[in-house]
């Protein structure tokens, strides 16, 4: 089986490497082809796969290139990773909205509609090729804005695209861990869109648990989401929220972390790995050593603003693992072996959300098998989280009639219309402020 990385020059690939090796069932992939726009960090990424693979003689062939068209012909699954624009373009999607008082996380308000304004364009042409060049492919896309730019791509692939998100995984691994659960032996009650939805429910032998722990400021206090939200908000939800909702429920102080933070987010991690693809070009570096160094000061200091402004302290040793490698390769396996299991995707809504259009894509428990991802019937959500959705949902498709039409008039109506950014007059200073210093959005006139 031939899997396809795009973004196969990306720092995380050696984490779905990793996770391919020792796999010796009945179709597994036995060729993984990487694609990158930049030869230079193709080659980095391929010395640390080698060194992986080191004494492994069934790993998985491992195979680069810099032509697109040639790394989608005959793939069976296409990991899509991309960044337009690379860090340095995250880094100034931040910059300009801090300038303008607000949020320039990479998904959530601002930067997130600056990045995805950058990268559905490339992500609908990524899906026209291959419509065109691997028909029967299932395309599993990683690139953020993850719930916007499966909804592009879906316009071309219909349900062979299917976007993940380690988030709820791992939200839903804390709760049960602290109730006392087995997590693969529970049913996770989680809705939303991607980066923006609510744990509601955690079934354990069909008993819900959740309200016990809702019930307890101690337990409540004694995990991430907890100590990033306090008890006494989670109590006053009913449910427990995405870590990503930090943004939206303390928008103010993180906000102010932001500011006051000696470098972005964007710019801690577009300087720590320049350092790392820089040491690569030194044949005689060890390369997986050097990687996996730069990889644990990355997940240790992920969301730190945010912790910061609340209080949380560091992450747990059991967060420092990554996990998306882990969703996307059971999602693979669930479809190539017809192992049919449950996962929280992101994918057509089909009317799992009654106040959301069937095209919308949402982020919901789904079970997998050989026909893909098929959303599971869920409760309504309650008001204040309807609203947030529809709201939001309402933004993403501005964002994506913008990138469709060029027009910059419907570029200052998606980020006027966010939530977190609330003003016309900053939409469009946002806007002048983007297009200034990316060419990517040479296109909005």
């Amino acid at each position: 089986m031939r899997l396809t990385i795009l973004g196969g020059g990306g720092f995380r690939v050696p984490l779905v490497y990793g996770a391919l090796l020792g796999d010796r069932a009945e179709g597994r992939v036995t060729r993984v082809v990487l694609h990158d726009l930049d030869a230079g960090r193709l080659s980095a990424v391929a010395r640390v796969l080698a060194e992986q693979a080191a004494g492994d003689p069934d790993a998985p062939e491992v195979t680069v290139t810099t032509d697109l068209d040639e790394a989608l012909r005959g793939a069976d699954f296409v990991f899509s990773a991309i960044r337009v624009g690379g860090l340095e373009g995250r880094a100034a999607d931040e910059r300009v909205a801090l300038a303008q008082g607000v949020l320039g996380q990479e998904t959530v308000g601002a930067g997130g509609i600056a990045y995805g304004l950058r990268t559905v364009p490339v992500a609908v042409d990524i899906a026209r090729r291959v419509a065109r060049l691997a028909p029967d492919a299932w395309v599993i896309n990683f690139t953020n804005p993850a719930g916007l730019v499966t909804e592009a791509m879906s316009r071309h692939l219909g349900d062979r695209v299917i976007g993940i998100c380690d988030s709820p995984v791992g939200l839903g691994r804390r709760i049960a861990k602290v109730l006392g659960a087995n997590p693969r032996e529970a049913w996770i009650d989680y809705v939303g869109l991607n980066h923006l939805g609510w744990v509601r429910g955690l079934r354990v032998a069909g008993r819900d648990e959740l309200p016990r722990l809702l019930a307890d400021p101690d337990l409540l206090g004694s995990f991430e989401e907890g100590r990033l939200f306090g008890p006494q908000w989670l109590r006053s939800l009913g449910s427990v929220p995405n870590e990503y909702l930090h943004y939206y429920y303390f928008n103010r102080e993180t906000v102010r972390a932001y500011q006051r933070a000696e470098k972005t987010r964007g710019a801690f991690l577009r300087d720590q790995q320049a350092g790392f693809y820089e040491e690569m070009k030194h044949p005689e570096a060890a390369a997986l050593a050097s990687w996996e160094r730069t990889r644990a000061e990355r997940e240790a200091t992920y969301m730190a603003e945010n912790r910061d402004a609340a209080g949380a302290g560091e992450r747990e040793e059991d967060d420092l693992s990554g996990g998306y490698e882990k969703v996307a390769l059971a999602l693979m396996r669930a479809i190539a072996r017809d192992e049919r299991t449950t996962l929280i995707l992101n994918v057509r809504n089909r009317g799992t959300l009654s106040v959301l259009d069937t095209e919308a894509v949402i982020e919901v428990p789904c079970l997998v098998d050989a026909n893909g991802a098929h959303p599971v019937a869920v409760d309504p959500l309650p008001g204040h989280a309807a609203g947030l959705v529809c709201a939001v949902k309402a933004v993403e498709r501005e964002v994506l009639s913008a990138a469709e039409s060029g027009s910059r008039t419907t570029a200052v109506k998606a980020f006027a219309l966010h939530p977190l950014v609330d003003s016309v007059g900053v939409a469009h200073a946002l806007v002048d402020g983007y297009t200034s210093v990316h060419p990517g959005l040479a296109y909005l006139t």
